[in-house]
């Protein structure tokens, strides 16, 4: 009798903590238990004598501050996405698929889940694979860039993802946060006195009466955070502000300029939660009216961006990470319309002697980029959809306003828009923008790119009816 009395007993015992086990579970898997974040950085940083922004005449002098690459792989019940920021100016064609490829093997996913973005720093490298190699055809070797030195850093960035996927880290949650960022952001736009508009206020345009003065115009004033927490722990925090990320350039010092600055000091004050900042849509807009190209102007840049970040932090919202989606829209943009776009002229600059090293360079470039349409490779738009919150990275220098349209898609949502994505369009204007005749040689792309980019983000980001 006693020994079946301790049977019963044992069996209650067993199937209560059984019960309580599949009750843990349950909540577990009610608050995402089922994702797993994995973080990684590496370093990138170019060496001395390395090219800057792919055509600046003054090589890198002096390293002032590292560049770095930092992202995050989050798995779950899906192949495993991969999102990855680096201090780079851009990364293009052939050069931007080795990325994906590469990342994409280590994190064991496919290529179309490999979102990867460049900061688009100045003092720092382009990598085009395409147009180096159209450069060593005419003995220009290492103009554009160091192919040896970007397969160190592709293998560096391999062994950082791969170690960081055997130390994962559960989420259960996601926060919202967001802060307006006071006297950084302002549009190239301005308007003059006679009432004709230029796209001129550039990056160091505050030190012009005229420029400094003019209103801020079109931006987004808001720096975006998206946390992943375990639990109440914050694990790693993604940031995302819409501006040109440079104070000064073109003198020889190497920097993340004041964005890494600002993403450093916040990692310093946030030791256990891994930071990564990424540029917004922002091919129009510069920290043109507040800064005069002074080390006290980035100093102040980086102040004031670290403090947004902070406060953005201070109003994040924790919600349950339920299911997340991925979804990709590929396309195609028109090419430039000018003649000097044309095959037979781009190969003509490439191949005269006499004419600028910069010229030579972009002409290489172009005809990179028109390779790729010839092999008919389309962009991507790539959208991560965290249910509360949508990520989606778009190609190359897209204007600010494709950031705000994005917003107005999902009014009911938390949505980040990230820049510099494959960047070979280089600037891609609204139908605005064209309107207004704006021009630049970093445009690749032709009129009616609105459009087609339009449709895309109505492909991934409208909920499917």
């Amino acid at each position: 009798m006693l020994v079946n009395k301790l049977i019963l007993s044992n069996t209650y015992l067993i199937t209560v903590c059984l019960s309580l086990v599949l009750v843990v579970f349950e909540i577990d898997h009610a608050n995402g238990a089922d994702y797993q974040i994995a973080t990684f950085a590496a370093d990138v940083t170019i060496p001395i004598g390395h090219r800057c922004m792919g055509i600046l005449p003054t090589k890198a002098k002096e390293i002032l501050d590292p560049l770095e690459a930092r992202g995050f792989v989050l798995t779950g019940p899906d192949q495993p996405v991969v999102l990855v920021a680096v201090d780079w100016c851009e990364i293009r064609n052939g050069a931007y698929d080795q990325w994906r490829d590469t990342i994409a093997e280590a994190a064991g996913t496919t290529r179309e889940r490999v979102l990867v973005c460049s900061l688009h720093q100045h003092d720092a490298p382009v990598c085009d694979q395409e147009a180096q190699l159209l450069l060593d055809n005419v003995g220009m070797q290492k103009e554009l860039y160091d192919p040896a030195f970007h397969a160190k850093c592709l293998q560096r960035i391999s062994a950082a993802v791969s170690d960081a996927m055997t130390e994962t880290t559960p989420v259960t949650h996601i926060g919202l946060g967001q802060a307006r960022v006071e006297k950084i952001a302002s549009s190239r736009r301005v308007v003059r006195e006679d009432g004709t508009i230029t796209y001129n206020r550039y990056s160091a345009s505050g030190g012009n009466e005229f420029h400094a003065a003019a209103p801020d115009g079109p931006i987004d004033p808001a720096l975006k955070t998206i946390t992943f927490f375990h639990g109440d722990q914050p694990v790693a925090m993604l940031h995302s502000y819409a501006v040109h990320p440079m104070s000064f350039y073109g003198r020889g010092g190497v920097s993340s300029d004041f964005v890494g600055l600002a993403r450093r000091r916040m990692q310093r004050e946030h030791p256990r939660t891994f930071q990564i900042y990424v540029s917004g849509c922002s091919g129009d807009v510069t920290a043109g009216k507040y800064n005069d190209a002074t080390p006290a102007s980035r100093q102040q840049l980086t102040q004031r961006l670290f403090q947004a970040m902070e406060t953005s932090w201070g109003n994040t919202k924790r919600v349950p990470l339920e299911q997340t989606t991925f979804q990709n829209s590929t396309y195609d943009l028109p090419f430039h319309e000018a003649e000097e776009f044309r095959a037979e002229n781009l190969n003509k600059v490439l191949h005269d002697k006499s004419a600028k090293e910069g010229d030579r360079i972009l002409a290489a470039m172009s005809l990179s980029s028109l390779q790729r349409k010839t092999r008919k490779q389309p962009l991507e738009l790539p959208c991560l959809d965290l249910g509360a919150a949508q990520i989606v990275l778009f190609p190359g220098e897209a204007f600010v306003g494709y950031q705000l349209m994005a917003q107005k898609m999902r009014p009911d949502s938390f949505v980040m828009s990230i820049g510099y994505g494959e960047c070979w369009p280089g600037y891609i204007p609204t139908k605005k923008a064209f309107d207004e005749n704006f021009n630049h040689d970093w445009r690749w792309v032709g009129h009616g790119s609105e459009k087609i980019l339009k449709q895309a983000m109505q492909e991934v980001l409208l909920p499917a009816e």
